[in-house]
């Protein structure tokens, strides 16, 4: 399982009693999307539905119930004034005491994400690619750090995947449909291999190389050489250019980890239909409106 699983399988397992807290409607502009959830005990939560106020209030429903015994509840919430937030929407928040099914339920559902998460390749175990491996290691994404040095591999403290692989254009060419490409090894000749085999699959959702404006050009002009030109567009050379000059690995690895998170998210949003807010229309006046079973 991965770092979310065992963070939620652990949490699970140290409270006895536990509010399931889940976004099931949304209309409007809202910090989190319907069916968003997170788990709170007596005096700890792990999860999020978005903070503030809204965040706020349903932790103390939940450790309510916790003290008064109650099984479920419904909370109607208006992101606005009336709460202190400014987003403008509206939820219904459903709160429900957890029971051993619930639990298991919840594990697999964690199981089940992580699993679909896409895979991002860090190909490089340089200054650079250990930084981008410890940024990547917080976001919704399998990271695989991939380097043919073992010295290298062996920096990396983050928690993610690595491999030591000596030829890593076989690590692209078996990688899962979808998958991010981030190229930064110790040798342009390499990078350039690398680079034209995921640019080669056609489906990969990012390919970004490090490096520069001129080698770009080379770049262009090696696959020219080797017949497979008409991949090159799709190639983001250099990677975070959008975002600083500053050459310090944390920093370049802040903006590349932020292109490519922007790249993978926007195409999930787009695979995504859109579904119309069935929440039924509330007088304005009104305040937070809640039921309890």
């Amino acid at each position: 399982m991965g770092r979310t699983v065992d963070g939620l399988e652990r949490f699970l397992s140290e409270n006895r009693h536990v509010i399931l807290v889940a976004l099931t409607k949304v209309r409007g502009s809202s910090p989190r999307e319907t069916g968003t959830q997170m788990f709170v005990s007596a005096g700890r939560a792990w999860g999020t539905i978005g903070g503030g106020q809204l965040e706020f209030r349903a932790v103390e429903a939940a450790r309510a119930m916790l003290r008064d015994g109650h099984l479920s509840r419904v909370l109607d919430l208006p992101l606005g004034p009336e709460i202190g937030q400014c987003c403008g929407g509206r939820v219904v928040v459903s709160l429900k005491r957890m029971r051993a099914s619930d639990r298991r339920t919840a594990l697999s559902r964690a199981d089940n994400e992580a699993a679909s998460r896409p895979h991002v390749y860090v190909m490089g175990a340089g200054h650079v690619g250990r930084a981008l491996a410890d940024l990547m290691q917080h976001c919704p994404v399998r990271c695989i750090l991939v380097d043919p040095r073992p010295e290298e591999v062996a920096l990396c403290e983050a928690a993610v995947e690595t491999r030591i692989s000596a030829i890593p254009e076989v690590d692209v060419m078996t990688a899962p449909k979808g998958s991010a490409f981030i190229v930064l090894t110790h040798d342009h000749g390499l990078d350039f291999l690398i680079a034209a085999a995921a640019l080669e699959r056609g489906d990969a959702a990012y390919v970004g190389m490090i490096g520069s404006a001129t080698k770009r050009v080379k770049m262009r002009n090696w696959m020219r050489e080797h017949g497979n030109a008409h991949a090159f567009d799709r190639l983001v050379c250099p990677i975070g250019a959008n975002g600083s000059r500053d050459k310090r690995p944390s920093v370049i690895a802040a903006f590349v980890v932020a292109e490519v998170m922007a790249t993978l998210t926007a195409k999930a949003a787009a695979a995504v239909p859109h579904r119309p807010s069935r929440m039924p229309e509330t007088g304005g006046g009104a305040g937070p409106a809640e039921a309890r079973a």
